[in-house]
This record gives C-alpha cells, sequence and structure tokens, in this order.
C-alpha cells in the first residue's frame, strides 16, 4: 500500500484510475512559493517524511501560460481561489499566443526522494467548455485536440495530461525500483 497525500479527492480519483493499490491520506503540509514545481515538492517531502509511517507521494502541479510569462505557474492553486478560470480568460482577452503548458511533479518517499514530471503542451481556449474535471480543466487545450480537459471522460484526459505523464514513470519506477 502506498499513501497519495493530498486534499484534492479529483487528483486522487484521477490517480485511483492508473494506480489502484493506493490510499488517500489528507495531511496538511506546507506549499512554499518557489521557482520550480521541483522544489515545492521536495519541500512538501522533508516535512510529510516526519509524518507518515509508510512509502508515500505527493503531487503538485502547474499552467504556464506563456503569454502571461509563465503566469500562473507554481501558483497556480492560489490564483485559481482568487479569479478562477474567468480571471485568467479575462488576462488573455486580448491575447493572440495563447500557448500553455501544464506540469506536474510528483515526489515518491520510500526512505530516498524520488521525482517525476510531466508535461503537456496545449492552448488557452477562448471561454470555458465542459463540467468535467477539475481547476483549469475547462479552459485548457492539449496540443492537436480540440476538446478541453473539462470536456474529457477521466480516461481521456489521462491520455494527455500533464499528471498522467508523470504517473507513468513513477508507475515505471515501482515495478523496476
Amino acid at each position: 500500500m502506498i499513501y497519495f497525500i493530498t486534499s484534492n479527492k479529483h487528483k486522487y480519483e484521477e490517480i485511483k484510475k492508473m494506480i489502484a493499490d493506493i490510499k488517500m491520506l489528507t495531511i496538511p503540509y506546507p506549499e512554499i512559493q518557489a521557482d520550480e514545481t521541483e522544489e515545492v515538492v521536495l519541500y512538501g517531502i522533508e516535512y510529510l517524511k516526519k509524518k507518515v509511517d509508510g512509502n508515500f507521494f505527493i503531487e503538485d502541479s502547474g499552467l504556464f501560460i506563456k503569454s502571461l510569462n509563465n503566469f500562473p505557474g507554481i501558483y497556480s492553486s492560489y490564483i485559481f481561489k482568487t479569479i478562477g478560470n474567468k480571471g485568467i480568460l479575462k488576462l488573455m482577452e486580448n491575447k493572440k499566443n495563447r500557448r500553455a503548458c501544464f506540469v506536474s511533479v510528483i515526489g515518491y518517499y520510500d526512505g530516498k526522494e524520488h521525482l517525476f514530471r510531466g508535461e503537456c503542451e496545449g492552448r488557452i481556449a477562448k471561454e470555458e467548455r465542459g463540467k468535467k474535471g477539475f481547476g483549469y480543466d475547462p479552459i485548457f487545450i492539449p496540443q492537436g485536440k480540440r476538446k478541453t480537459f473539462g470536456e474529457m471522460e477521466i480516461e481521456e484526459k489521462n491520455l494527455y495530461s500533464h499528471r498522467s505523464k508523470a504517473l507513468k514513470k513513477f508507475i515505471d519506477f515501482l515495478k523496476y525500483p
């Protein structure tokens, strides 16, 4: 059994589709303000390894919008809670370049820290579309696709998403540590 430490039930549901043998634990931990997602994850692991008995992993992700100088980036969760998708779309109103990248970093602790990074290139839609998923899903269209993540079932989203790419690397590691 591996513990996935998160308070985000949506992330847990996505990950549970790919790794059945996990258990969700909700243990608050500080998310530092840093330059890289990896730094945030390593700090979280350092904090949690004293509190969790057993192997565990955490995941942190961010949306990096090119024409907004990679904003909201590692502040994605805070910015979503503050201005939401409507606020991001307002910031994008006159932007021709709508390219964006979702980044996910999974940090696994088994006595040592291990990091797994996944990225999904895409673009910001002009309006919210779809009621599935969570967070920025209704405004993010993965590269080469027409639907937003918000219009996709979890299984379809997992074919392209940043989180599933990081998770696949993590799963490969678990099979061949």
